[in-house]
């Protein structure tokens, strides 16, 4: 099939989501304004940049009228952290994923313990193993198809890391140990369990 984005696709779910995969999630903590902490998971996240480091995460149905906490809080406070999901975290990181009311606490509704982080404001997931501690950096709007909904960039510079001396061996991050869950499309997910390493190829030399 070819589907002109335009146009109806004819299928009964978007297969968009499906195409781009599998999608790490971030699960984005920040503090409001007034002090109410948030917690949420976000599929459309990633590293964007090594040098420094710096992530993204972006949402849809983003308007003046109804900001998501997320992005809203990280522009206000200019702070905050992604905590990575193991699978062993998978069902309490899709609690967070409710529609509650903005001064609910995600982490108290869904029983997640929290703990301070190092240079940032924001709590991180205790039981995450790895966190990365992030300054707020910048939003891109993106434009939206639907009226009264937008979509939005949020870009951070990672000014600090954790990761659990149980997720490393040899130096190295054992990504087995943990498992990190992706999204896929639809209400599908998946985690890391085969890891296959592949080096960088050497320019090869003309024939004299």
């Amino acid at each position: 099939m070819f589907w002109n984005t335009k146009e109806p696709h004819g299928l009964p779910h978007d297969p968009f989501k499906s195409c781009v995969i599998p999608r790490p999630i971030g699960w984005i903590s920040t503090i409001s304004p007034d002090g109410v902490p948030n917690l949420a998971p976000y599929s459309f996240f990633n590293g964007v940049a090594g040098d420094p480091p710096m992530v993204m995460f972006a949402s849809g149905s983003r308007s003046a009228d109804a900001p998501k906490d997320s992005i809203f809080n990280a522009e206000k406070t200019g702070e905050f952290v992604c905590s990575m999901v193991s699978y062993e975290l998978r069902d309490v990181m899709n609690e967070t994923s409710a529609g509650v009311d903005p001064e609910v606490d995600e982490a108290a509704y869904a029983g997640i313990e929290m703990e301070a982080s190092k240079l940032v404001k924001p709590m991180r997931v205790k039981a995450a193993p790895i966190h990365l501690e992030c300054k707020y950096f910048g939003t891109m709007d993106l434009p939206a198809d639907r009226r009264g909904a937008g979509n939005a960039i949020c870009v951070g510079h990672v000014i600090g890391v954790y990761v659990d001396d149980s997720v490393m061996k040899d130096g190295l991050i054992d990504v087995k140990a943990f498992r990190p869950v992706a999204r896929l499309g639809y209400m599908d997910y998946t985690s890391v369990e085969d890891i296959f390493t592949i080096m960088r190829p050497k320019v090869k030399q003309a024939a004299e």
